[in-house]
């Protein structure tokens, strides 16, 4: 109770003063404001764009294979040989089938290719659309939702019929507020019926294909009419899920395996395809984010440094301002704990405050931010903590050298100090 009661009349004390001295208060807060917002925002705005950028990839599968020509970064240890890879052939339907026929570790395979076309409805053309063209399998590959309509029948994939699966920005853009399926859209001049419309998954900043919002899906025997799947500007895929079970490495394997036979490469020969998944950009990524967070401590230490210094020295300036007071506290019993907790407290509150001031900036920052830009920027409850857990830290350190001095004074000479 007796640590309670102290705790209690020190942060009166503190509270008092920081009312008291308004001006100086003021000027104090600034500087720690400044500092926990500038530390704070860098974070909230890292986070962002991290958790942006992991969702877009995630929607890549951690379970998927990429067969392509190019690949997504250089074997570990070696150069990106652009021109080796410039060589390389495109992935074609022939490997397609052989690995669906012919693969034990393959829960799905999909052959994909991709290009940009204008689409028009009556009077409204949407230019430079990207045409997915895929095989029957893609729903399984694929997680994704449709609002309206259906997926395509085996039927319709395999004779090529003309339809179409029409993404939601596509949709919003060529139809405005019109329902979608069963309407007819021309691409190349070709007549395509819409049968499904994609529910919205937002903005893919990397575009890596991650959201289907600007896109429309066609099957792959119809696409033949309107692109060259075998050409490279068509960036042809082969995408194989592992089986559960099944690891990405053992998937890998076999596959390269199964084309190198397919492409009757002798042992000596290097492989000439690419076998991309999404471990290797998250592999990257995790290089490149602990890079700038180190960056964002850097460039943020600086400011909350500046806020700490100034904290320090309008304690020091209070300490000697109050000398009187202090003597008077210690003359009439008040022992040096007390006197230190009150100076301390002051300090802390000081700091904490400021901080507080500059993650509500944040947070109104990031309201307005993400209302202005595509990127959706959320001060989360980590960062909060964190903001709050500096403020505390540097009150402590800039505090704790003057609270001592303080709770040091000698009584009497504290009295008879006069400025």
């Amino acid at each position: 109770m007796i640590f309670l009661n102290l705790l209690k009349e020190s942060f009166l004390f503190a509270l008092n003063a920081l009312k008291v001295n308004r001006l100086r208060t003021l000027l104090t807060l600034l500087g720690i404001t400044i500092g926990i917002f500038a530390i704070i925002s860098v974070f909230t705005v890292l986070d962002s764009l991290e958790s942006t950028i992991r969702n877009s990839l995630s929607s890549l599968g951690d379970d998927i294979v990429y067969v392509q020509k190019w690949p997504w970064a250089p074997p570990p240890g070696e150069e990106f040989a652009w021109w080796e890879y410039l060589k390389r052939p495109v992935p074609k339907v022939k490997e397609y089938e052989q690995i669906k026929k012919r693969s034990d570790k393959a829960e799905v395979v999909n052959f994909a290719a991709s290009a940009l076309r204008n689409v028009k409805f009556r009077n409204n053309t949407v230019e430079d659309v990207v045409i997915w063209a895929n095989s029957h399998e893609f729903e399984k590959i694929r997680v994704f939702e449709l609002t309206d309509g259906r997926y395509f029948t085996p039927f319709e994939s395999v004779a090529g019929k003309n339809v179409c699966l029409i993404g939601h920005q596509v949709a919003e853009d060529l139809f405005l507020d019109i329902r979608t399926v069963g309407k007819q859209i021309k691409i190349q001049g070709r007549k395509i019926t819409i049968i499904g419309e994609i529910a919205k998954e937002g903005k893919d900043i990397l575009n890596t294909g991650g959201s289907l919002d600007e896109m429309i899906i066609l099957p792959i025997n119809y696409a033949k009419t309107i692109m060259d799947i075998r050409s490279e500007n068509t960036n042809p895929m082969i995408m194989v899920k592992a089986k559960q079970g099944t690891t990405v490495n053992e998937l890998n394997d076999e596959l390269r395996n199964i084309i190198r036979s397919t492409r009757t490469l002798n042992p000596k020969q290097k492989d000439d395809f690419a076998l991309n998944q999404s471990s290797v950009l998250n592999s990257a990524l995790n290089s490149i984010f602990a890079v700038i967070n180190v960056a964002g401590w850097l460039i943020g230490g600086f400011s909350i440094l500046v806020g700490g210094f100034g904290i320090a020295n309008i304690m020091f300036v209070s300490v000697k301002e109050r000398t009187n007071l202090i003597g008077i506290q210690k003359s009439l019993g008040a022992k040096r704990k007390f006197i230190l907790f009150q100076f301390l407290f002051e300090a802390i509150m000081l700091s904490l405050i400021g901080g507080i001031i500059g993650l509500f900036l944040i947070f109104i920052g990031s309201l307005l931010a993400s209302s202005k830009i595509e990127l959706e920027i959320t001060l989360t409850m980590g960062n909060i903590i964190l903001g709050l857990f500096i403020s505390v830290i540097i009150g402590i350190v800039s505090g704790i050298f003057p609270s001592y001095k303080a709770a040091k004074l000698n009584p009497v000479e504290a009295i008879n100090t006069t400025f």
